[in-house]
């Protein structure tokens, strides 16, 4: 009963609603038919209009497109289940490059995209099958903004390294180190990590930062080349370091990237299994040795005492660097940058077996080979605990001048392989960033740039030392020659031609006619490489003008002594002494720390034979390269003043 006396009033209050407007609506016409004239018309109020502009829900635009299948490759027609959708990407592109419009949907061959773009080759196979095309208002809006996109880019950056056409294959090597396929290959590894910005994409922010590495230009310059804000530059940069160390150096760098047999199978070079292996074939022969990298004094004290090298006079970093024969990086301790001020390359070496860095103890296997330089020597005792042979130059002991014949023979046999892992330092000083003194904020991540490098080089880069096809032979000569001793040097002492000066004369102009001619062979059979060699020209210069003397033995004139100028030290010359006959070179001898070697010859004997038979005989040949001295002022070089009162000019007579 409550309910229903509660909907009668209900309805009671809404008719009384309705007939008040009623009553007030009559009221209002009323009112005006009363004010307008008997000649003027009523005229309803406009209706107020929609501002919602109203359009088909598709156009038809005559644009070129192609057919749209499901079941069969719109490209090549060939059907399979194996067919993918068209990625959006791979549509744009295709609509950019050459005018036509591939529908949603449309699937092709796998084979003919990479990287969710189309391959040259499929860009050149599409073909139109309809002059128009219908879209919708999202195609049409979606395709307007990935324009607008495209143009904000194209105008903001002036090194493009999304568009594969802009910078040609030796663009991509000046910049970034690498060629334009190995480039696409290691965006492969951030693509997944490191995300697109609306200011940069993510190949963008890879060739950010291996430009930045290969010319070591400040973020400040880099900020105007790339149109990119310095701080959007270092989180780009940043970026990319973290997503290379996680994803691609542990593929390329480290001793679990590779085994032990592929070391010895692939990067072993036969010279080095010849010269120190036991004939198995079984050794791994690693290359050791320290690189620095310089960064600035630092105000914490304590830093800057432990960075401060007394050998080099500067604050640095040392990583360690392992190759193999061939250049090959096996790792780098990129985790241990160490200050030098007391961890020399012994102590660094020591902590790493200690520590077992990456598990070096169980990679390394007995009878293997460290070929190291003098500053390893504390270490010996501990290679030899673990069962690993170190092959190390001679040093010289307290008061000795020169080494011995076999001490200098055997020197020559371990820088023969020895100089594989200076040129792996100066493989990574060539991306300038590392050479340049590193701001000291930059110290926790040295060794990330140093991992990245190395394997950049191990995956892109051709090998240091790849070997030639007669190593083997080249080897068993050099073992052949290390156990002979030096005739001429015994000679030397025994008839005391260092100190006696009258058995000397001057060679006339035919005298040396009959020193036997040699070609660049027969110079690289003699000296057992190339360093000599590219030494000669220099030392020749000096010859010409003056600081060389050439004599000839008044009694055997097929000896000669020469004299030659240090390139060192200018107060230090080297006497050397040679045999020859009319066929070929019998005998040398140099009073250098290394001359008494017959395993090759020193630089300074190198430069003689090269002279007298090769260059001479070669009028287009140049010598040395120019002196660049002459250009500046020598604060020693006064001119003597004249005295004027001495003059007889100014004599008065009287």
């Amino acid at each position: 009963m409550f309910v229903a006396l509660t909907n009668r009033n209900m309805d009671e209050g809404s008719f009384a609603g309705r007939h008040k407007y009623y009553v007030q609506e009559t009221r209002q016409s009323s009112v005006v038919q009363h004010i307008l004239s008997d000649d003027e018309e009523y005229a309803p109020p406009a209706k107020r209009r929609s501002t919602v502009l109203s359009s088909p829900p598709s156009v038809s635009l005559s644009i070129p497109s192609t057919s749209k299948s499901h079941s069969y490759c719109f490209i090549c027609k060939k059907p399979g289940p194996k067919l993918i959708v068209v990625p959006s990407q791979a549509r744009f592109s295709a609509f950019l490059k050459k005018e036509v419009i591939i529908p949603a949907g449309c699937r092709c061959c796998p084979g003919h995209l990479t990287e969710d773009n189309f391959t040259e080759d499929a860009i050149s196979k599409i073909n139109c099958t309809n002059d128009n095309v219908i879209l919708n208002r999202s195609s049409i809006m979606d395709l307007l903004k990935k324009l607008r996109y495209t143009a904000l880019q194209n105008e903001q950056s002036r090194i493009d390294f999304d568009t594969d056409k802009v910078l040609s294959d030796s663009d991509f090597i000046n910049l970034t180190g690498i060629n334009k396929d190995n480039f696409n290959d290691l965006h492969s590894y951030i693509k997944n990590t490191v995300r697109n910005t609306p200011t940069r994409s993510t190949r963008t922010s890879l060739g950010i930062f291996l430009f930045k590495l290969k010319s070591g230009i400040s973020n400040k310059v880099l900020s105007t080349i790339f149109n990119i804000s310095r701080s959007s530059l270092r989180r780009a940069i940043s970026c990319v370091r973290q997503a290379l160390v996680k994803n691609f150096v542990p593929e390329n760098l480290g001793f679990k990237h590779i085994s032990h047999d592929d070391v010895v199978n692939l990067h072993t070079r036969p010279l080095a299994q010849t010269l120190f292996g036991d004939g198995t074939n079984t050794q791994a022969i690693l290359v050791l040795d320290g690189t620095y990298m310089y960064i600035q004094k630092s105000g914490n004290f304590h830093f800057q005492r432990r960075s401060y090298s007394l050998h080099k006079g500067r604050p640095l970093v040392k990583p360690m660097v392992v190759v193999t024969t061939t250049g090959y990086f096996v790792t780098v301790s990129g985790d241990h940058t160490w200050p030098t001020a007391k961890n020399n390359d012994a102590a660094i070496l020591k902590h790493m077996f200690n520590t077992n860095v990456e598990d070096i103890k169980e990679w390394v296997q007995d009878d293997d080979i460290f070929v190291v330089d003098r500053g390893f020597r504390d270490s010996l005792e501990l290679l030899d605990d673990l069962g690993i042979k170190a092959q190390m130059p001679s040093f010289l002991t307290k008061g000795q001048k020169q080494m011995t014949t076999d001490e200098a023979n055997a020197s020559r046999l371990v820088t023969k392989v020895r100089w594989v892992v200076e040129s792996a330092n100066a493989r990574i000083k060539r991306w300038k960033y590392l050479s340049h003194v590193l701001p000291n904020k930059q110290v926790p991540y040295i060794g990330d740039y140093v991992c990245i490098v190395c394997g950049i080089s191990n995956k892109y880069l051709p090998p240091l030392s790849p070997g030639c096809d007669n190593e083997e032979a080249l080897a068993a000569k050099m073992l052949y020659l290390s156990k002979r001793v030096n005739t001429l040097k015994q000679r030397v002492e025994e008839e005391n031609l260092e100190r006696r000066k009258t058995i000397w004369k001057e060679p006339d102009n035919h005298t040396l006619d009959d020193f036997p001619l040699l070609d660049e062979e027969d110079l690289r059979n003699i000296t057992c490489g190339v360093y000599q060699l590219k030494l000669s020209t220099s030392y020749i210069q000096e010859h010409l003008e003056g600081n060389c003397q050439i004599l000839i033995h008044k009694e055997d004139e097929h000896l000669i002594r020469v004299k030659l100028q240090s390139r060192h030290v200018s107060s230090k010359t080297y006497i050397l002494w040679r045999e020859y006959t009319s066929a070929e070179i019998t005998a040398w001898y140099c009073k250098c720390r290394a001359g008494a070697r017959v395993v090759g010859v020193c630089a300074h004997i190198a430069s003689i034979l090269w002279y007298l038979g090769y260059a001479r005989h070669n009028q287009d040949i140049s010598y040395g390269v120019q002196n660049w001295g002459a250009y500046l002022e020598d604060a020693a070089s006064i001119p003597q003043a004249v005295d004027e009162s001495d003059s007889e000019e100014s004599v008065v007579e009287e």
